[in-house]
This record gives C-alpha cells, structure tokens and sequence, in this order.
C-alpha cells in the first residue's frame, strides 16, 4: 500500500532535519566534552562521535530532500491531469450544453411544423404556399444555401408539385435535378436527399440540400416535414380531387 506524504510535510520536516544539524554542530562541543569509554580499551574520541553523528545527520538530510522532490514532482503531475481532466470535462459540459441547445430548438422546430398549419391547403395554390413554409423551415434549422421540394409520380416520372426555396442572399438559378436519378436513389456526392417512398402511394416525396452530409437530427427534422408534406398531399388528393382535378398536373 502506498503511503501519500503531503509535500508541505516533508518541507517541515526537511527544516527541522537543517535546523537539528545546524544546531548540532554549533553545540556538538558542549554536549561532547572529551573521549567516549566504551571498554577499558575501547575509546572513542570526541571528533569521531563529532563527525559521525554529523554525518548522519546530513545523510538524513539528504534523503530527506530527495523524497521532498519526488513528491513535489508527483503532485505537480497529479495537479497537471487533474487540470488535463477538469479541461476535458468542460469541453463535454459545453458540447453536452450546446447538443441540448440545439435538440431543443430542433424540438420546438419539428412541434412548430405540426402546429404552424392551422387549415389545411384546399387548392394548388395553398399547397404551394405550405411548401414555402416548410421550405423556409429547413433552411432556418440547416445551414445550407437553398432546398428544393418535390413530389414526383413514380410511374410517369412526372413533377406532381415542388417548391424551391432560397436565401435572399444567395444568388442561384433553379437547379436542375433528375427526376429518375431520385427514383432510382443515384445521388451526387454534393448533394444530400432526404427521400420518402410510401409503399402504398405511387408518389416519392423528397427534399435536397446542396450539402454533403447532414446531422441525424437535421435528418430528422426534415423526414419530419417531408412526411408532413406527404400527409398533406393525400389529405388534398383524396377530400378535394374533385373540384380540383387539376392540381396534379
């Protein structure tokens, strides 16, 4: 077991080992006045005892220091990797901090998506307006320069609806995207799709990002909406097909 000595310990220590030696050699004269007989024959002179006990003194001294400076150079490391660990725990306290910070705004995004509509659209027209809300949603929770929108019919491989949107600062014409290539999942390097296929439904529902790679929330947050708009485009196909034919075309 390994015994933990505090270095302020052994500095008291250390003094007290000097001031004794100090002491020692200033009062060796008083306290050892003359020869040490130890048998008739066996006489220790005074500058022997003088030396040796001075000698054991300043190796204990020396020991003292040595173990004074291991211990000081221990606890300068522990101290150092206790300020190492305290530093990598502040990291993860503010990655932790701005992780919830960004899952609650995704949070209050994603409820803001199923509350923002308060009637469902009824016309073409409409239904191109709540695609520019969620178009605008996307880009306010994914940093990107623009998204695109888009229901196609699988099997004529037809643009049923889409809406492009952009920021004001971004100067950029409409892209052109294949609509096969989406249907046949041949995407681009430079570009991220989220894509929603129902099995029951001959649409595919998509959004694409001129962006590489995306979080799994944002992901989240836009298969969110993309499945919004494919709710709301079942819900005006089925109730309003017939006074509105042609919002298909």
């Amino acid at each position: 077991m390994k015994i933990n000595i505090h270095p302020s310990f052994l500095q008291v220590l250390y003094l007290t080992i000097i001031f004794i030696l100090f002491s020692f050699i200033i009062y060796t004269p008083t306290f050892i006045s003359g020869p040490v007989h130890i048998t008739k024959k066996m006489i220790v002179e005074e500058e022997t005892i003088e030396g040796t006990l001075l000698g054991i003194l300043f190796i204990v001294s020396i020991l003292i220091l040595n173990l004074y400076k291991r211990e000081v150079i221990r606890h300068k490391e522990l101290i150092h990797k206790i300020n190492i660990d305290k530093q990598k725990v502040e990291k993860r306290l503010y990655a932790s901090d701005q992780y919830i910070g960004t899952v609650n705004i995704q949070i209050q995004e994603i409820n803001s998506i199923y509350n923002g509509i308060d009637n469902y659209p009824t016309s073409k027209t409409e239904l191109k307006k709540t695609f520019k809300y969620f178009g605008m949603k996307i880009l306010g929770i994914i940093h990107s320069d623009w998204t695109l929108i888009r229901i196609i019919n699988c099997s004529t491989m037809r643009t049923i609806s889409e809406h492009f949107e952009k920021r004001d600062n971004i100067h950029l014409n409409y892209p052109h995207i294949s609509n096969k290539m989406i249907v046949e999942n041949k995407q681009t390097i430079s570009y991220t799709s989220i894509i929603y296929h129902p099995k029951n439904l001959n649409i595919l529902v998509f959004c694409i990002l001129p962006v590489e790679k995306i979080s799994n929330d944002e992901r989240i947050f836009i298969q969110a909406i993309i499945d919004e708009v494919t709710k709301l485009y079942v819900i005006i196909n089925s109730i309003y097909f017939k006074t509105d034919n042609n919002i298909q075309k």
